[in-house]
């Protein structure tokens, strides 16, 4: 589908998992409000979304090790993982209602249950284990998992990790069984699918935008060139979001707004191991996380991990990170150069200068051969076979730079949306935990952008009756979260 348009409501950029969600979630509410979106590539969810690309396809706070950070007094922090843990349900809901709503949302096509387990050796990391275990049991988000150090159990729960592994190797365990594996690429189709015939929304593949600047109306001028054709049009918006994936960024230097004014983007690639091998992948159910090795970025935290792409089942092992100069996978490596500016580029070379040990690990591991990628796989499979294994290019992600002051800055590896003093402009910067938390932060951009078309009692309404734990905590709220629990994952195919 490929239009010209002279006004739009809401003009997204990026047509990933969260560029598609804010489009549903904005034509459920209020099917009045005029979406288009643009897409520079030929289809949705093929960059940061699609299911190579994506570091972690589970992102419930299971089993990331990194969501419960130690201390320097030896205690650990679960408030991450409960957060995350919280918001993945609010997608959850949200997808349960849409697959009760439309027959074309189909959950078979995307998401699997797949337990969440996480894996580690030796004394101290098993004590780590054992303490997070013992909080998170604690809270009604995280009652079913499960600890052990039989490995006869664990065998059980993940064959292939235990097969072969000397017996005087300390192993220990837990486990969440109503975990899943999520094929954000296939959920973006199938969001798409339930807005393609929806009135006053229109999807520009093949579209990029080359300038976005301010107009004396009140609107976003937005300038548009065609991949295919080379063609210029312009498009005015009353409100943009930039779901760009890496190349937010850039784009929203485009904008001129004075709150991104210092930010700058960190690139981080990734490989994978993979095996296709389905005499290997048949042993193998579950999604298993190990410990990040030390002074590494959160998206090299080593994964053994169960895919199921296209109804095919696939294992892959990684992410082995790097450095690169692309924001995208499919961009250019001058995105980086571009990126400079005068108001970021000294917080940008302050974070180089403190972060060089991550620099050098990145480097390192760009280096790394495939026999030093094998040996690796094999502390999570010990039996692991170089000839079964290939090398595939994970996606690009690009981590915050957040200015603290005019010459210096701060790496952060979460996500954060910046919003125009304006409210007419929002963007999504940042790489972890995305795709997971998709329904959440968008609802939170349009509960802060769009007051005078949506926020009001029918909003409010309609929101409850596709979210029911809107406005309420799960955090905190047993009984809530235990019955949204039995409608949603029942629904998703997550349950018994």
């Amino acid at each position: 589908m490929h239009g010209s348009t002279n006004e739009t409501d809401c003009l997204i950029i990026g047509g990933g998992i969260m560029g598609l969600t804010l489009a549903s979630l904005i034509k459920e509410c209020n099917s009045s409000i005029k979406v288009d979106l643009y897409e520079k590539l030929q289809g949705v969810g093929l960059e940061s979304s699609e299911a190579l690309n994506n570091a972690g396809t589970g992102h419930a706070g299971y089993c990331e090790l990194n969501y419960t950070p130690m201390g320097k007094d030896g205690k650990i922090n679960i408030k991450k993982a409960l957060e995350i843990n919280s918001k993945y349900e609010i997608t959850l809901q949200y997808w349960s209602y849409l697959s009760n709503k439309y027959k074309s949302f189909d959950p078979k096509n995307f998401i699997h249950r797949t337990p969440h387990i996480s894996l580690v050796f030796g004394d101290d990391n098993i004590r780590f284990l054992k303490k997070r275990y013992l909080l998170l049991k604690k809270h009604h988000l995280f009652k079913s998992i499960i600890f052990s150090q039989n490995r006869k159990e664990i065998s059980k729960w993940a064959n292939l990790t235990m097969i072969g592994r000397g017996s005087h190797q300390k192993v220990a365990a837990t486990i969440v069984k109503e975990g899943a594996d999520i094929d954000f690429g296939a959920a973006t189709n199938a969001l798409l699918k339930t807005l393609k015939h929806k009135k006053d929304f229109e999807i520009h593949l093949n579209d990029e935008i080359v300038k976005i600047k301010e107009s004396k109306n009140n609107l976003w001028e937005v300038s548009v060139r065609n991949n295919i054709s080379r063609e210029m049009k312009k498009t005015f918006a009353k409100f943009i979001f930039i779901g760009a994936g890496g190349q937010a960024i850039r784009l929203l230097q485009k904008t001129g707004i004075q709150e991104q004014k210092g930010y700058g983007g960190f690139p981080v690639s990734g490989q994978w191991l993979v095996c296709s091998n389905q005499n290997i992948v048949s042993q193998h159910n579950a999604k298993v996380y190990g410990m990040a090795p030390s002074g590494s970025p959160p998206m090299s935290v080593p994964h053994f991990d169960l895919r199921i792409i296209k109804g095919k089942k696939t294992l892959l092992f990684g992410p082995y990170a790097g450095f690169t100069f692309k924001f995208l996978k499919t961009g250019s490596y001058l995105d980086l150069i571009k990126s400079l500016k005068l108001k970021n580029f000294f917080p940008m070379i302050y974070v180089l200068l403190h972060n060089w040990k991550l620099f050098h690990y990145l480097i390192r591991e760009s280096f790394q051969s495939k026999h030093d990628r094998i040996n690796l796989l094999k502390t999570f499979y010990p039996e692991a076979k170089e000839k079964d294994w290939s090398i595939k290019i994970a996606g690009q992600r690009v981590q915050i730079i957040k200015p603290n002051s005019l010459i210096s800055g701060k790496l952060e590896f979460g996500t954060e949306v910046i919003i125009s003093k304006n409210k007419k402009l929002a963007a999504l910067l940042g790489a972890s935990p995305g795709a997971s938390v998709a329904v959440d932060s968008m609802i939170k951009v349009i509960e802060q952008c769009f007051s005078e078309k949506l926020l009001n009692s029918e909003f409010k309404k309609k929101i409850k009756e596709m979210i029911p734990s809107y406005g309420q905590n799960l955090i905190t709220n047993k009984k809530l979260l235990e019955r949204i629990r039995l409608s949603s994952h029942k629904t998703l195919g997550l349950k018994d």
